[in-house]
């Protein structure tokens, strides 16, 4: 395997994993922005984020008012990779354009990190973002069948 940057244990990333969500959940904008390195991206988040802090900032600047918790399922950690399995509940004033109107949303997620030097590099992201929606009452129609030509 070949990386650019020293690997840290098992245990120091499964570490700052959880540090990652724990700051997450408590919006420490500045403390996340510390964690991750200048060229941090993230895959399956909002699209065209920043790099680096800039990215985080970026990334908190569309979730609005929010109060959550995250609850870590599991953690798996091998070389420069650890990835959490997590549930979140959370209240927040809408989701994708959809109010919430102070319902509690539940749903997983999963998150890979790629840390490097104690950093995290790189970030997959996972989650059950349609049953979201579902839970704060957005429906699925199919279009309407198109009039048959004369």
């Amino acid at each position: 395997m070949h990386t650019n940057g020293t690997i840290g244990t098992g245990a120091a990333n499964k570490a700052i994993a959880g540090r990652f969500l724990d700051l997450v959940a408590a919006h420490d904008i500045d403390g996340l922005s510390g964690m991750v390195t200048p060229t941090w991206t993230m895959h399956g988040g909002p699209p065209n984020l920043p790099t680096g802090p800039a990215g985080i900032r970026a990334l908190f600047g569309t979730f609005g008012r929010i109060e959550q918790v995250w609850t870590i399922n599991d953690v798996i950690a091998e070389g420069d990779k650890v990835v959490v399995r997590a549930t979140n509940t959370c209240v927040m004033e809408s989701f994708l354009g959809v109010p919430a109107d102070g319902r509690t949303q539940v749903f997983t997620a999963t998150f890979t990190h790629h840390v490097v030097d104690g950093l995290i590099q790189e970030t997959w992201r996972n989650a059950d973002d349609l049953g979201r929606l579902f839970q704060l009452g957005a429906r699925i129609q199919a279009p309407a069948p198109e009039p048959e030509a004369a």
